[in-house]
């Protein structure tokens, strides 16, 4: 995250409800190369073990027509679902190609987007296409070194982001429809499970939706 409050924030949830201490908050753009390198700097010099990255960092763009985005609009989703994953896991897979014992976990978050796009998303579906080839890359390179790369695609979690969703969102049909949610708690679960297999297993893809959101047979 780039802001140091919510992040703070988030550091005494995680000590009240697990006890094991506050962590180390480090505010990060992830577009930035040079906030990533300090970030992982940080780790390395806490001389911890690094066991897990998870990409969530994300951005839609303006949900506006394709003719009417522009580049900069396309440029800065790239930025940050595309580019900011990718450093961000460069910057962990030389951690823990680097550490002793070797090896960890990323988690990338993808997307339903990217087997049942919206309509007007198209820099946002691009770029989680883009992401489920980051992480069968980053599967391949990592073998030799005991890093495991998986992916969870998510629909419809119930966040300030998709409060829309309930109200009515463009269907593929030309209408506007609301869309059912899932509490976000289930979707935690999921990358709790993923996070804690052990290195030897890996879940590669996983797509956890709403039950009766519209997305088999979409449109």
């Amino acid at each position: 995250g780039r802001r140091a409050a919510p992040l703070e924030e988030t550091a005494r949830l995680i000590a009240r409800t697990t006890g094991a201490g506050a962590g180390t908050v480090v505010p990060t753009d992830v577009t930035d190369p040079e906030a990533v390198t300090a970030l992982f700097a940080s780790v390395r010099e806490s001389g911890h073990w690094l066991g897990l990255l998870f990409n969530n960092a994300g951005a839609f763009g303006p949900a506006v027509p394709l003719e009417d985005l522009t580049p900069e609009d396309w440029r800065a989703v790239v930025d940050v679902n595309l580019t900011g994953a990718f450093l961000c896991a460069q910057a962990a897979f030389r951690l823990m190609r680097d550490q002793r014992p070797q090896g960890g976990r990323i988690i990338n978050n993808g997307s339903v987007s990217a087997h049942a796009p919206r309509p007007g998303s198209i820099a946002y579906t691009a770029t989680k296409h883009a992401v489920t080839g980051l992480t069968k890359s980053l599967s391949l390179d990592g073998r030799p070194y005991g890093i495991a790369c998986g992916q969870i695609d998510i629909g419809n979690a119930a966040t300030e982001m998709t409060e829309r969703m309930q109200a009515g969102v463009p269907q593929a049909d030309g209408t506007v429809r609301p869309e059912p949610v899932m509490d976000s708690a289930d979707v935690a679960r999921t990358v709790r499970h993923m996070a804690d297999l052990p290195l030897e297993a890996n879940v590669q893809f996983a797509t956890v939706v709403a039950t009766t959101m519209p997305y088999i047979g979409r449109g």
